[in-house]
C-alpha cells in the first residue's frame, strides 16, 4: 500500500529530472505541462511581430513601470499528480521596481509576475485551455492570449482554483482595457 501511494510522487520526480536534463536543438524550447514534455520549434515573425506590437505598448503606456522578458521560464504549481509546470510565455511583465528577472535562474517561480502573454502558433489548444490553467495554478493574475486563428484577443484574470474566473475578448482591430498595474487600453488597429 505504501509503495502505491508513492509511485506517482516518484515518477514525477523522475519525468522532471528528465525533462531538466534535456537538450534542445537551438531555438526551440521545451516546457513540461501537465506532467507532458513540449517541445515547440522557434516562432515565425509574425508571432514575435505581435508580442512586440505589445511590449511596446505596455513599455509606454503603464501606468507602474514595467520590465519584459521574452521566453522567461516559469515553475508553477502543477497539476494533481504531475511535478511543477514548467512553462516559457512568449512575454512576462513585471513592475520594474520589483527587479524579478535580474539573478533569476533559468526557471524562476512566478511571484510577483503582473502578466503573462502567449501567442498561438503550431499548438494553439495548449496556449487557449491547458497554458491557461498553468497560469491560473501559478496565480498569475493577468494572461493575455493572442488567438490568431481566431484573430482575437482574450485577457483572463482573476485566477482561482485553478482557472481564471474571468475573461474578456476582443477582435483584431479593437482595444482592451488592461487593468491596473497597466491602466490604459491596448490598441490592437496593428495587428489586422
Amino acid at each position: 500500500m505504501t509503495a502505491v501511494a508513492h509511485e506517482p510522487l516518484v515518477q514525477a520526480d523522475v519525468l522532471l529530472e528528465g525533462f531538466l536534463a534535456l537538450d534542445t536543438p537551438e531555438g526551440f524550447r521545451a516546457e513540461l505541462i501537465e506532467g507532458e514534455i513540449v517541445v515547440t520549434p522557434p516562432p515565425d515573425g509574425d508571432h514575435e511581430d505581435y508580442i512586440n506590437l505589445i511590449m511596446k505598448q505596455v513599455i509606454r503606456q503603464s501606468r507602474t513601470e514595467m520590465d519584459f522578458s521574452g521566453n522567461k521560464g516559469l515553475k508553477l504549481k502543477g497539476a494533481p499528480d504531475c511535478p511543477k509546470d514548467h512553462v516559457i510565455p512568449d512575454g512576462t511583465f513585471a513592475p520594474t521596481e520589483l527587479r524579478l528577472f535580474r539573478g533569476a535562474d533559468s526557471w524562476m517561480p512566478c511571484d510577483g509576475v503582473a502578466l503573462v502573454v502567449e501567442v498561438t502558433s503550431t499548438r494553439p489548444d495548449t496556449d487557449r485551455d491547458t497554458k491557461r490553467r498553468c497560469y491560473a495554478r501559478g496565480e498569475v493574475p493577468l494572461y493575455l492570449l493572442v488567438d490568431r486563428g481566431a484573430s482575437s484577443l482574450t485577457l483572463f484574470s482573476e485566477p482561482e482554483e485553478g482557472d481564471y474566473l474571468q475573461r474578456r475578448s476582443i477582435h483584431f482591430g479593437k482595444v482592451l482595457p488592461l487593468p491596473e498595474p497597466f491602466g490604459f487600453e491596448l490598441d490592437t488597429a496593428d495587428f489586422v
